[in-house]
């Protein structure tokens, strides 16, 4: 496996970071490897303006090298002991939810703005039909002013104060338009501040990691975040593990598929007629991937075992998973095992289905099988399950499975279920959905999607649930909703920011 660098700039600022509280440890079986990535492109002499250095021990580390400007590259990677971060100062709040600080990821309060951002567009929005709109569309020449969506949301509590983050998709106009991963700030999860460009330091906002520029690789014109988990070590305190979903051109054929939207899609026609009545265009082929940050917004990918460097290739012949593999979310069981939560669709059965993979290192994995497929005639998930969020309730140690259900009209809502050991065993917590589309007028009146679940801490007994909403003319953008207390069987969307 190798390391290649993604982030668009990097200053020095990128390599600091203090202690944060190891919990877990990952005992990486990985031998060690020495793989040079030598760069066809001309060198220049002039020296690097800026380097990342991650080292995490001395005979078992792994060591990155990143230069604020790329002029060809020679990276080595070799692999140790990693931990898992509970990431708080606080008790009783684990690495699903909160972090202790981190100057690394502290945000220079002079620098962003913590107001709501208004909707970018020419219409206006009453309050009823954005009703749960948190993240709207970018302005028009921002990197996410044409599409958003798939939100990985992180709250990081210290001694006194709260940071939340948000990793998402977007895509920008014109015709050179590309995918993107962006991050967003907020010291409430309610209003956040984004930024229209690319970072430049450890404490900008904006776009942080774009598709890849090798022609073999799997991520070469679409990645999408899928979840973001903190690691660390006795050497270096904390390291962002990102997996993301990377797609390229190559074409999928689906044996009578319904032409419904789903994440590891090409843009919609635009055609609106062709919009409304959920036509979507191709499917290409898409695989999961890693890249690692120190500080959540300059990244470098970690290269797996497959020719394109995915972790995981599609399964062979008629395999569930055998046409793609989309939205890898992990979460830590125990010390060595991970669990990765991943969606395909299978021809076999003719739906949509989860299934679900164990690594003991995070990097290399090995495929459980299918764990959930579609719902009851008649159902709002009838063809299918996809885009899992899995985690462990606090309170009961029971598994909580966040899912978008897809009916057989191809209409997006989202629905629950539960295990007792987060593998095979999966019971839906109901046959309606927990959250779906809004009325005629909303802005997510078309369907509900990419589900994030965060389990809130102290006297609120709460859950959010943050996701993404499809409006009219294939519009997007990111809501929230919340519980009634500990019950997670409707969660309700919010009125103008208000709790």
């Amino acid at each position: 496996m190798k390391w290649s660098r993604t982030s668009p700039l990097m200053d020095t600022t990128a390599a600091s970071a203090t202690t944060i509280k190891s919990a877990h440890a990952l005992k990486s079986p990985i031998i060690s490897r020495l793989i040079n990535n030598a760069s066809n492109t001309n060198q220049t002499k002039a020296p690097f303006k800026g380097v990342q250095s991650l080292v995490i021990s001395k005979r078992r580390s792994l060591d990155i090298s990143l230069p604020s400007q790329q002029t060809g590259c020679r990276h080595a990677c070799r692999y140790g002991s990693i931990f898992l971060v509970h990431c708080s100062t606080k008790p009783g709040i684990d690495s699903d939810n909160a972090t202790s600080k981190n100057p690394a990821t502290e945000l220079n309060s002079s620098s962003i703005d913590q107001q709501p951002q208004p909707p970018a567009s020419n219409r206006a929005l009453s309050s009823t039909s954005c009703r749960g709109l948190v993240l709207d569309l970018g302005s028009e020449f921002s990197w996410d002013g044409a599409e958003i969506g798939s939100p990985v949301v992180k709250r990081y509590i210290g001694d006194d104060e709260e940071r939340w983050h948000m990793w998402y998709h977007g895509r920008s106009h014109g015709e050179d338009a590309s995918d993107s991963i962006g991050l967003a700030v907020s010291s409430n999860g309610i209003c956040w501040a984004r930024g229209a460009g690319p970072v430049r330091t450890s404490s900008d906002v904006g776009m942080v990691m774009n598709c890849s520029c090798n022609w073999w690789a799997f991520d070469t014109d679409s990645i999408q975040p899928s979840e973001v988990v903190i690691m660390s070590s006795s050497m270096y305190s904390s390291v962002y593990w990102l997996y993301y979903t990377g797609c390229t051109a190559e074409e999928v054929k689906l044996p009578k598929l319904p032409t419904v939207a789903i994440e590891n899609l090409k843009r919609p026609n635009s055609d609106a007629q062709e919009i409304e009545h959920h036509e979507f265009g191709k499917i290409y082929k898409s695989l999961p991937g890693l890249a690692c940050s120190q500080d959540g917004r300059h990244w470098a990918r970690i290269e797996g075992d497959h020719h394109s460097g995915a972790l995981l290739d599609v399964g062979l012949g008629n395999d569930w998973d055998s046409l793609f593999i989309a939205a890898p979310r992990v979460v830590m069981h125990c010390n060595d095992d991970l669990r990765m939560y991943y969606h395909s669709y299978d021809a076999e059965n003719k739906h949509f289905a989860i299934g679900a993979a164990r690594s003991r290192d995070g990097i290399r994995w090995v495929k459980l099988g299918k764990i959930m497929g579609g719902g009851r005639y008649g159902c709002f998930d009838e063809l299918g399950v996809m885009n899992a969020h899995v985690i462990r309730n606090r309170k009961d140690g029971k598994y909580l499975m966040g899912y978008e259900g897809v009916s057989a009209d191809g209409k997006r809502s989202i629905g629950l279920a539960i295990s007792n050991d987060g593998l095979k065993n999966w019971t839906r917590l109901q046959d309606e959905p927990v959250l779906q589309s809004s009325g005629k007028d909303g802005w997510d009146n078309k369907g509900v999607g990419s589900p994030c679940l965060l389990q809130m801490d102290g006297n609120a007994d709460e859950w959010r649930l943050y996701y993404r909403g499809l409006g009219k003319d294939g519009r997007t953008g990111i809501g929230m909703a919340v519980s009634d207390g500990c019950d997670i069987r409707q969660f309700h969307k919010c009125e103008g920011f208000h709790l």
